[in-house]
């Protein structure tokens, strides 16, 4: 069975930086795509970035683009996002999923795949 731990959240100031981590066990990150999601209080969740497996190319969605950066280290089994000049707006519980190639209850559709396999997500506060 797939897992994924999200780790590196916490408390920063506006216009700070974080570095989350995804680490996978039970397969390897290089053969799916992998996402990263966060949800607000009170909000839907909603997909953040996301690289693929095969080129490693990567997606952003326009709230991030330019701040975020996703990475992949295969040797670590480990997706990375690095977060720069964050806003108060983007604190929510940040998730990652892998790609999976059917529809399961809590699946979550987003830039062409459905994600899956959520970790427990890590807390990421912004604030003065």
């Amino acid at each position: 069975q797939p897992q994924l731990v999200e780790s590196g959240g916490g408390l920063v100031q506006p216009g700070g930086s974080l570095r989350l981590s995804c680490k996978a066990s039970g397969f390897t990150l290089d053969s799916n795509a992998i996402g990263w999601f966060r949800q607000a209080p009170g909000k839907e969740r909603e997909g953040v970035s996301c690289i693929s497996s095969s080129d490693g190319s990567a997606h952003y969605a326009d709230s991030v683009k330019g701040r975020f950066t996703i990475s992949r280290d295969n040797a670590k089994n480990t997706v990375y996002l690095q977060m720069n000049s964050l806003h108060p707006e983007d604190t929510a519980v940040y998730y990652c999923a892998t790609e999976v190639q059917q529809y399961y209850s809590g699946s979550y559709y987003w830039f062409g795949r459905w994600y899956d396999h959520w970790g427990q997500g890590t807390q990421v506060t912004v604030s003065s």
